[in-house]
Order: C-alpha cells, then structure tokens, then sequence
C-alpha cells in the first residue's frame, strides 16, 4: 500500500501586482505553528499566574492602570466602564467583558482572601452575577497599594505595550505574597493551575523564616502554613493530601461547608448552612437536593428554603421531616450532595517565563527572591536621587557663601551661557550644579536657606551612607524585606476562617438511622406556657433551678407519640411529641428558654385556654374540675385519629380549671375562691365516658366558683399555699397577702359538700385569686415566667384558718415538680357512657 501523501493547501501571497499568486502551504506545518502561538498566548499572556506577584497579565494590567489613574483608597470611586476602557484601550486589547470579569473577581470578598479593588454597587453574590459595568464603580483597595507601591522607583523591568506606543510592568513590586494569599484558577493548553486561598499572616510568617533562614527544609515551612484558608470559611477534612501538595506541587483535600442544627419554628427543627465549599453556590446545592429526592436516594427533607442575602450572607435552609433524626440527615447531605466536596491543588506558575509546578518552598523562594531584588533596585534608585540631590546642594551650598559674587559675576555676563562657563570656571562647579544656581529663585539667598541647605546636606550624606551599607550587605537586605513583610501583616492580617481537621477524611461505614428513635421522654409545661421535651427520665426540684421559667406540669411521653393538651373548654388537642422543641440533657441551662409557645403549636377559640397537658392511651383517669363545682374522671383515649375530642360536656358560662392524674386511691382537693377547701376520695367520682358532664365536686356560695383543683396520693408533708386579694384589684397589680399551711389540716370529708375555711380576709381583701397544694418549698413566678423571691415569713406553715402575710411582688401562678403518677395503657374495667 502506498504511503499518504501529505494534504496541502492553498494560501495567498501578498499582491506585488494585479494578479494574486497562490503559494502551496502544508497543512501539517501550518496547524503545528498556529496551534503553538495559540498555546504560547494562552500559557503566557492569559492562563498562568506570575510566582512572582501571583497575578495573571489582565490582573497586573487592572492593578497598574488604576494605579495610573488615581484611584487609591483617599479617591472616590470611578465607573468601572472607564477603567475596563482604559485598560482595554492602552494595555490589554482583547474583550470587554473578560476585563470587567477580572475586575469584578478581585472585588468580591468571597473570591479572593484579600480583595485588591474597592467595588461600589453591585458586584455579584455566590450565586448571582454583578451588575453591568456602567451600573458599578471601583478604587483601588488598602491591599493593592502593597501591590504596587515603589513603582516609580525603577524596581521592575517595563516593555513596550501591545502597539509600542506606552510601557507596562513586566510584574508588580508585590510586598503581598499573592499567588498563595488569594490562589490562582486557569485552564491553558496542556496545563491548569489551582491554587486556594491561604492566610496572609500564615504565608508571611512562612515567607520570613524563609527569608531570615535561606536553607530552610520545606518541613520547617508547614509549621507556619498548616492548610487552606478559604474565602467562604468551611471545614478542610484530612491534612496529608495538602502536606504533599506543599512538598510536589500537586495534592487533593475534601472541604466541607458549614452548617447546624437550629429548631426554625416551634414545629420544626432545620439544618442551617451559612458556608458552602468553593465554587458552590446555593442553586447548585438546591437543585442537588431536589433530584435527590425525586430520585428517592435521599428522604427527611420537608422545604429547603434559600434566604441568601447582601446582607446576612449564605443562608441555606433545609427543613427536616419531625420523624427523622437530624443529625443522621446532615450525614446523608455530607455524603451525597456538595456540601462536601473534593478539591485539588495544582501549584502551576510562570517562573522565569516558564511553566513550573512548584511546592510551598519553592513558590515562597521565588517571591522572596523578587523582593530581594525589589528592595536591592529600589536601594539603588534612591541612592542615585540621593547623590543627585546632594551634588546640587553641595553646588547651592557654594554659590551662597560667595553670593555677592556670584551675582556680580552673572550680571556682568553677556547672556546665560556665557555666565554658566564663568560660573564653572571660577567657582569649579559642573554644568548642573551651574544650571541649578542660575535658575535658583532670590528667597533662596536668606540665612535661614542656608541652614536648611547644611542641613538637607548632612542627611543626604547620612541618607546614602544608609542605602549603600544595605547595598553591601546582602543579610541587611533581607531583614528589610522580613520587615516590610511584617508589616504588610500587621495592615492587612485576619483571623483564618477556614478549620482545620487531622482526619483521613473516611466516611463512616454506617450512617445512624434517619427515623427517629421511639424513646421515652418527658413532656415539660412552664407556668408562662412554653412547652419541650427531654430525654431526662425523672424531674426532681434540684434540676429546676431556672432564672428563666418554671416548670408547671411534667408528664411521661415517646418521642413519636402523642400528648393531649387540655382547654378550658373542655377539650382535648392532639400534639406530636417529635414536634416538640427537645431540650439537652445537660440542666444547667435555663430549662425552657427553648421551648416553644403553646399556642404556636395549637389552635385556641376566643376566649379559650390552657389548663394542663396529659398523655395519650394512659389507663390512669384524668381528673377535671369546673369552676362550677363539677368534677369528673375520664379516660384520655380518643376512639380515632382525631386532633380534637370533647372530654366533659359544660353548661353555659362554665369552664374547666383544672386537670390532673386521678388514679383510684387519690384524693381530690378543691379551693375556692371565698377561701375554702375540699377534700374527698376520688373513688367516689366514677369514670365516665366523654360526653358526660362529671359529678358534683363541692358545693358553693353565692357567687364564689372554684379556683384551683388537683389530685393527691398522700397529703404526708403537702402543704397548701393561697393567695388573698380584692375584687376590684385591676389585673396585674400586687395582691395582698399569702398563706402556707399544712395540708393535714384540712379534714376529708364528702363530695358535694362544702369546704372548710383555709384563709382569713384581711381588711379590704374578699377573694382568694390564686391557690396550690404541693409539696414544699413554695415557688412562684410572675406573669413574665420569672420566679418571685420568697421570703421564708411567706412560705412557714401557720394555722389553717389564719390570715396571710403581706406580700411585696406579683404572683401569676405557683410552680409544680410533680411526681409522675401515669400508668401504662392496660384495661380499665367498666366506663360509664
């Protein structure tokens, strides 16, 4: 088979005449060498930062031409479209739109750990682009002055631009290690580069040992620079893949974004994410989730809600499922969705115009060699200006002694010439120094000039004796660049965001179940209405010690059961326990600062109120009690699934007032509002069924109705607690007086009979407004759920039909620590109906 022959093409050649002639050109060649130029623009003039001031040319061109312009830090703001048309007109002639990108990226605070420009209006979020150019303005920012400071002082090679017409700066003077501090990102041809952002104050401290230790190891630079520091913060998972890339150049890490566990509502508990690897942003996340869900690998999530602002920053809210453990649902989005992700570090940068792949050592070693020769450079300027000056001055210093002289010679020449030839010849001065005298203004010639001019002499001398001793002396020069860095430091410096983890970063071979464990738990009711649940199995006194709230009403539940709260309207609701807010086990907390309001979980009609909780399926009775007089037991079991039953039925005007666990050997106690109590056995008041309307409790005056009602077991170290005072009081004001007395004193007598008398009036005090039976100490708490100090005079037992003793604050409810006295759901026996 014969070989191919090599295709070949056509090209025209310049017309010499009016007929074009055709040359032969192999296509081959033609491909190698235009692909070459394409690839060399792209590695060298696009892609690939700069190691020695970590910039990319259409960064540097932004930074110098801004420069150029003015617009420092003490300037106001600028169109951003006029520094695009600048840059675009006198140094980088390709697109718009690819300069304003560059400008915008080294504006925003989320993509660069040290923003170089100052951006005025809307320069884009993590997931939403900027404004146009013409809407936005710019300045240059505090750091990008260490970029380009000494600029003008011949420390960096200039070349022509791209139509010769100005000069631009081969690199920057950069006093800031860049290609480190803010990364670099780029895709050439053949080769990428993608350095994170690390701190400033770790890469200088890592920077000057270098400088002060030149043989470091690269060992000795990780004590300095332990990891990433990340705009967006977030957690970095396992350290030995960036230990190697600091060592080769190359390395991998996982970044996981930052996220907790909040209850959002008084339903609901969410995970809240304010941090998100790099690169992600939140639309990202959220689409992951949802073909997540629609796919059914991942289930738990009821709404994921983006309140993603300006002004807050990130805030990715996913809602949890109540039936599903939060924690496990966390793990589950660590796994399969962004919010944990993979990164590498490829350590690619221009180093003597030639692509390399650099460790930390090597990339640190070749920012301070540049320093070295910045200040090296920048030494020399000086010294030539300094040496410059002084010759002038020593010139000045020469024609003022003679002054007289001076002037008599200059006048009696014939023009400026012939006096500068005279001035040489006579004084042994040279053709600068001459020029400089003749063009020296008359207030020059005072005493005081001369003094100044012996005195800008001496530290001109003192001046280049400086620079030349740091010239000379190469460990001198590296102390004024360990220094310079240090104070670039100290400007600019910020506390890292990112943590660090010494992990492999495996994942766990079993993720913890997303249900909700069945556990039991208690239920927990505060006297000012809050509501929690926790997995403390016994509540005693010594876990209440709450400046907050107290507990009013403590029952036994499981966290996917049901409690019922019961109204004053003779009602009970259905509540999800797992809907509850759950409280740590730890108590040193106030106990329900994070609980939820009751009526943020329920429904109430006009008028209607909370009178106490009970669960669910018990086989011990409820008992309640109406302001009426009627009491009645009842079995909280409803015959459906429904969120509300009717436990009694109540005449007009009637209301319940209390609801407490009645098993059969308790007893009853009612009291009053004109200050009487009854005790009787709970036995007599048989079980009824829902719809009945209960039994008569107590009998009573003319216009006194029942104030409290509760059941106790054993009346052995109870004590009974009231509180007097008068009709016309208007609500929140002080009450008069309380009484404490023993609950022994109270004799059992008959249901449906009257009471016996448990508190004298004082003058000016006809009601009882507040009463409790409990066990001792006596605690009280105002409207707000704050506890009432008590003094012991309030709360020592006296006699049973004593007066009360004057109090000082406002008491809305007396605090209970009961003993949980449910039994489990087991067969009850007959139920009236």
């Amino acid at each position: 088979m014969a070989p191919r022959r090599p295709a070949r093409t056509t090209k025209k050649a310049p017309a010499t005449s009016t007929v074009d002639t055709i040359v032969d050109v192999d296509v081959d060649g033609e491909m190698r060498e235009s692909f070459l130029e394409y690839a060399y623009s792209v590695i060298y003039s696009r892609a690939l930062p700069d190691a020695r001031d970590g910039l990319k040319p259409v960064q540097r061109r932004i930074l110098f031409q801004m420069d150029q312009m003015g617009l420092r830090p003490d300037r106001g703001h600028v169109k951003s479209a006029r520094v695009v048309g600048e840059v675009m007109g006198r140094l980088h002639p390709h697109g718009d739109s690819a300069i304003y990108d560059a400008l915008v990226r080294m504006a925003q605070p989320f993509s660069l750990r040290l923003p170089f420009v100052d951006g005025h209006g809307n320069f884009g979020s993590i997931d939403d682009g900027p404004a146009a150019m013409r809407y936005t303005e710019c300045r240059l920012a505090q750091p990008a002055l260490a970029m380009v400071r000494d600029i003008g002082e011949d420390v960096v090679d200039f070349v022509p631009n791209y139509d010769n017409r100005e000069t631009e700066p081969v690199v920057l003077p950069a006093a800031i290690p860049a290609l480190f501090v803010n990364g670099a990102a780029g895709i050439a041809v053949g080769m990428a580069t993608s350095i994170p952002s690390h701190n400033l104050g770790e890469v200088v401290a890592a920077a000057r040992h270098l400088v002060l230790n030149p043989l470091a190891p690269a060992e000795e630079l990780l004590r300095f620079v332990p990891g990433p520091d990340l705009p967006s913060g977030g957690t970095i998972i396992g350290l030995d893949g960036l230990r190697e890339a600091y060592v080769t150049g190359r390395g991998a890490y996982r970044v996981r974004g930052t996220a907790r566990i909040e209850q959002i509502s008084a339903r609901r508990k969410g995970i809240v994410i304010t941090e998100l690897p790099p690169g992600v942003g939140p639309e990202r996340m959220i689409e992951r989730i949802k073909d997540l869900v629609d796919a059914k690998k991942l289930t738990g999530i009821h709404d994921v809600v983006d309140l993603t602002d300006g002004d807050s920053g990130l805030q990715l809210i996913v809602e949890v499922k109540n039936t599903v453990n939060a924690e496990a649902l966390l793990h589950e989005l660590y796994r399969k969705t962004p919010l944990e992700d993979s990164a590498s570090i490829n350590c690619v940068a221009l180093v003597d115009g030639q692509p390399r792949t650099l460790g930390l050592a090597e990339a640190l070693q070749v920012f301070v060699d540049h320093r070295l020769v910045v200040i090296r450079r920048r030494s020399q300027y000086r010294r030539s200006r300094a040496e410059e000056r002084l010759h002038l001055v020593e010139g000045l210093l020469v024609a003022i002694v003679d002054i007289d002289e001076v002037i008599a010679l200059i006048r009696s020449s014939d023009d400026t010439a012939a006096a500068r030839d005279r001035l040489i010849t006579v004084f042994d001065l040279t053709a600068e120094q001459t020029q400089y005298i003749l063009e020296m203004p008359l207030r020059r010639l005072t005493k005081f000039s001369l003094i100044e001019l012996n005195t800008e002499r001496d530290e001109l001398v003192q001046r280049i004796t400086d620079l030349t001793s740091l010239l000379d002396d190469e460990q001198q020069r590296r102390q004024a660049v360990a220094d310079e860095m240090q104070q670039v430091s100290d400007d600019f410096h910020t506390p890292r965001r990112t943590i660090l983890l010494e992990s492999d970063g495996a994942q766990a071979t079993k993720a913890p179940s997303l249900e909700v464990d069945d556990d039991p738990c208690l239920v927990l009711m505060s006297t000012s209405g809050l509501i929690a649940r926790t997995t403390v199995q016994e509540w005693t006194p010594a876990a209440d010690r709450s400046s907050h709230d107290l507990i009013q009403v403590a029952i036994p539940a499981t966290v996917r059961g049901h409690i019922a709260v019961v109204t004053s309207t003779g009602k009970a609701l259905r509540i999800n326990v797992v809907d509850l807010p759950h409280l740590p086990e730890s108590m040193s907390a106030p106990p329900l600062s994070g609980g939820a309001p009751l009526t943020a979980l329920i429904t109430l009609g006009s008028g209607e109120s909370v009178v106490s909780i009970a669960p669910i399926f018990s086989a011990t009775p409820l008992m309640l009690a109406t302001a009426h007089g009627m009491t009645k037991r009842v079995l909280v079991d409803p015959e459906s699934k429904r969120d509300d039953w009717e436990l009694i039925s109540l005449k007009d005007g009637d209301a319940v007032i209390g609801a407490a666990a009645c098993p059969e050997g308790d007893q009853i106690v009612l009291i009053t509002s004109d200050a009487k109590t009854l005790k009787f056995p709970a036995a007599s008041v048989r079980v009824q069924g829902r719809s009945a309307g209960g039994m008569a409790g107590i009998s009573l005056a003319d216009g006194a109705e029942v104030i409290y009602a509760t059941s106790i077991a054993s009346q052995d170290s109870l004590v009974i607690a009231t509180v007097a005072g008068s009709t016309g009081q208007l609500p929140g004001t002080s009450a008069h007086s309380i009484k404490v007395s023993a609950m022994n004193e109270v004799p059992s007598k008959g249901r449906a009979t009257g009471g016996v008398r448990v508190h004298r009036f004082l003058k000016g005090e006809d009601v009882l407004t507040l009463g409790w039976v409990g066990m001792p100490p006596v605690r009280a708490a105002s409207s707000s759920g704050a506890p009432v100090s008590l003094t012991s005079a309030d709360t020592t037992p006296v006699r049973r039909d004593a007066s009360g003793a004057p109090l000082r604050a406002t008491i809305a409810a007396f605090a209970d620590i009961p003993q949980s006295r449910w039994a489990p759901s087991e067969p009850m026996g007959d139920i009236e109906s």
